[in-house]
């Protein structure tokens, strides 16, 4: 089936994450199953939806209907337009494989503006209090150095499990790191973080530089991305924090307090992995008051001083003319 094939596509090709490809894939049945139900009701073109066979039949219209229906179900912004990104890109592999006979029917079509949301983000105190976890309880060795490489590094959840010892490379304390679309990008260690990571080497005992740092229960599997999300929540109460916690409000963290500090945007993007640097930008937001406040500080006419202080007097070269 042509779905099938379209998802192949995208593993194979464009080396997209299985979480991804799954998503698209629920996308596009979402859709062909309000398809049909319009095809049932005698509202949309007679064509077989239920299969997914016939998609070169559908109209821009059909699937303007189906993204309102999707909206007045709750549906944000930002979830609609993923549903529209994997409708474009299904129709665009149709059309390279000859098996649309019509312009892409989901070009063109918008969806509504999605406010923007700023990640959460912790400040440089609570972090710390967050990784600073008991080395001596079980698995501590372990989860210390999880929580310092997803704050050092600023690491995504898939990129921690899938590291593995031979992508430590210690004479340079450096991490290769493979992230979406398997593009690798080398990332400094900082100092907590390579303690970590020594003494939690020194713990496993490995030796092996092919097998995973963070093993699974199954052998020569890494740790569950699930395990992990449980782990991270579990720390997190451990240390007195009570609020939701998840490994990617490290990555945020680590992205702005190094903003916060460097001030350099495209470093940042860098280190993040991030293709386009709009998707870094969000971040400044997150630092206008601290930025506002170095402004106060620094530039000569942010100091507004009140009416009627002194100030420097200036005489005029010549002096005014008598009447």
């Amino acid at each position: 089936m042509i779905q099938e094939q379209w998802l192949t596509y995208l593993r194979v090709e464009r080396r997209l994450s299985p979480l991804t490809v799954s998503r698209y894939r629920d996308n596009l049945l979402r859709v062909a199953a309000l398809l049909e139900k319009s095809r049932e009701s005698g509202t949309a073109e007679q064509s077989d939806f239920k299969k997914l066979t016939l998609w070169n039949t559908v109209t821009p219209q059909a699937l303007r209907d189906a993204i309102a229906k999707l909206h007045r179900k709750g549906l944000s912004g930002r979830s609609l337009a993923q549903v529209l990104a994997s409708l474009r890109n299904f129709f665009q592999f149709l059309e390279r494989n000859g098996q649309l006979d019509r312009a892409n029917p989901a070009r063109g079509i918008k969806a509504p503006k999605a406010a923007q949301k700023l990640p959460a983000v912790l400040d440089a105190e609570q972090t710390a209090q967050w990784v600073s976890t008991d080395t001596d309880a079980e698995l501590g060795l372990r989860d210390r150095a999880m929580l310092e490489l997803f704050y050092s590094c600023g690491l995504r959840l898939s990129e921690l499990c899938g590291l593995r010892w031979q992508d430590w490379e210690q004479a340079e304390q450096q991490l290769r790191v493979v992230g979406k679309g398997q593009k690798t990008r080398i990332l400094p260690i900082g100092s907590q973080a390579l303690q970590a990571l020594q003494a939690w080497s020194a713990d496993a005992s490995t030796g092996e530089p092919e097998q995973f740092i963070f093993p699974g229960r199954i052998a020569k599997q890494p740790i569950s991305q699930r395990a992990v999300q449980l782990r991270v929540k579990l720390l997190a109460k451990r240390q007195g924090l009570w609020m939701r916690t998840y490994p990617h409000l490290l990555r945020h963290a680590f992205a702005s307090h190094l903003l916060e500090s460097s001030g350099d945007l495209r470093a940042v993007q860098e280190l993040l992995g991030h293709a386009d640097i709009r998707t870094t930008a969000v971040y400044t937001h997150l630092n206008f008051q601290h930025l506002a406040q170095v402004y106060d500080q620094a530039h000569p006419r942010a100091r507004v001083e009140p009416l009627g202080a002194a100030g420097p007097r200036f005489e005029p070269e010549f002096p005014p003319e008598k009447n």
